[in-house]
């Protein structure tokens, strides 16, 4: 009698939360697609290619900057330092900009041919 009141009630309805467990799969297929699209925003598909050379500055000019470069599959993070660069050498050469914007690099010791 009991089971009769509450299919009259309620209806040939299944247990309510069954709606609830729709809703967390509808909730992960919008959290991926949500992920997907940050991703496809943000270039990143480059890094995840294995050909592919990438460099990326974080932070550019800052103390804390890094430089991370992506050469194939060869990672290198570069943080920036206070030291100057130094030590023993051999001048290669000299460069110059054209008022182009371009850049030529003539090496020190040429020899000239003709």
């Amino acid at each position: 009698m009991r089971v009769k009141r509450q299919r009259i009630i309620f209806g040939d309805e299944e247990d309510p939360l069954t709606s609830v467990a729709n809703l967390f799969d509808v909730a992960m297929v919008f959290a991926v697609a949500l992920l997907v699209a940050l991703v496809l925003s943000y270039n990143i598909p480059e890094l995840l290619d294995p050909d592919a050379s990438v460099t990326i500055v974080k932070n550019p000019g800052e103390l804390d900057m890094q430089v991370i470069i992506k050469d194939h599959e060869m990672i290198k993070v570069l943080n920036a330092t206070e030291k100057i660069a130094g030590g023993q050498g051999t001048k290669l050469g000299t460069a110059y900009r054209l008022d182009t914007g371009e850049v030529i690099y003539i090496p020190e010791n040429t020899t000239s041919e003709g």
